[in-house]
């Protein structure tokens, strides 16, 4: 069973950085494609970034390209999402998810492939 756990969060003012960290335990975390989501209220959660097994190869969604950048430390069991120049259309609920199944070449952009999940860190930019 793969636990992962998110933390990084919080309330920031709009043009300002926030970096988000998941921790994982159990499982092989250096073979995993690695993501992160975020949701709001009312609507579909969102793809937001993922990483391929190496960190050789990674895709940001449109509305977060050139603002957040996905990373990982697998000596760390660690995924990272750098977020800058912060928007408030940017608050949600941040999920970090990984795919146990993809190869390593792979990065993962539909939701449903994830396999594990974390429980969310809170993130709101104000005005």
């Amino acid at each position: 069973q793969v636990q992962l756990v998110e933390s990084g969060g919080g309330l920031v003012q709009a043009g300002g950085s926030l970096r988000l960290s998941c921790a994982a335990s159990g499982g092989t975390f250096s073979r995993y494609v690695m993501g992160w989501f975020r949701q709001t209220p009312g609507k579909e959660r969102e793809f937001v970034a993922t990483i391929t097994w190496s960190g050789g190869r990674t895709y940001v969604a449109d509305s977060v390209k050139g603002r957040f950048t996905i990373s990982r430390d697998n000596a760390k069991n660690t995924v990272f999402l750098q977020m800058n120049s912060l928007k408030p259309e940017d608050t949600a609920v941040y999920y970090c998810a990984a795919d146990v199944n993809s190869g390593s070449s792979y990065y993962t952009v539909q939701e449903y492939k994830y396999d594990y999940w974390g429980q969310g860190t809170q993130v709101t930019v104000s005005s």
